[in-house]
Parts: structure tokens; sequence; C-alpha cells
């Protein structure tokens, strides 16, 4: 009797952890592509906030959605250097977002205060 209930426990040790494998390998992808979606998103982010923009510089690939937050309590624009982008007046906590189609450095700044961007770059 004692070898059966060895044998038992050693039978349903394996089964649970063959099933923890298992829930692993079908669960892993979508913790891992919902983990790179919220790494994608924080990093593409800019915050607009006392006349500055955080980061100052963003690396994005074709296809890449920027986002910007103004957290001033000023209206604020986002305009290119070369006019690839512009955006409206941004209140306080209001968004822009541009979606980059070519590959490059795009330098921008607030087109209502130009004086105070240059500053703080």
């Amino acid at each position: 009797m004692l070898i059966l209930i060895t044998q038992f426990r050693s039978a349903a040790a394996r089964f649970a952890f063959s099933r923890a494998v298992t829930v692993a390998m079908l669960l892993g992808p979508i913790f891992d592509a919902t983990l790179a979606v919220a790494a994608r998103d924080a990093t593409n982010m800019v915050t607009i906030d006392n006349f500055t923009f955080t980061p100052s510089e963003l690396t994005v690939a074709v296809g890449t959605t920027v986002k910007w937050v103004n957290h001033d309590d000023i209206p604020h624009t986002v305009v290119n250097k070369d006019k690839v982008f512009r955006s409206k007046a941004l209140d306080a906590d209001d968004s822009y977002s541009f979606t980059f189609t070519n590959a490059g450095t795009f330098d921008y700044f607030c087109g209502l205060h130009p004086y105070w961007s240059e500053r703080s770059s």
C-alpha cells in the first residue's frame, strides 16, 4: 500500500509540473506582448512641463507614434522645424500624437514660446 501511495504522489507531482510548464508556455507570449506594449507606450511619450519637453530627444522607427502631453497650466504647441507636424494649442492635460512615416531626426519646439524652447534644449 505504501508503494502505491508513493507512486501516486510521484505521478501527481509530474502531472502538476507538466501542467505548470504548459500554462507557462501558453501564457508567456501574452505577458511578453503586454510588457512590450507598456514599454513602448512609456518610451513614446513626451511631457511638457515648466516650458520643457521631457525627454528632450527620442529615437523613433518608421511607424512609431509619439504622444506629447501638456502638464503646464498654460497652452503650448508642438511644432516641427521642417513643418512635418504641428499641433493645435494644447491646454493643460491636452495631448497631441503623431505617427512617423519616415526615419530621421525631427527637431521640435513650442510655437507659442519659441524663446523658451530654445533655452531648454
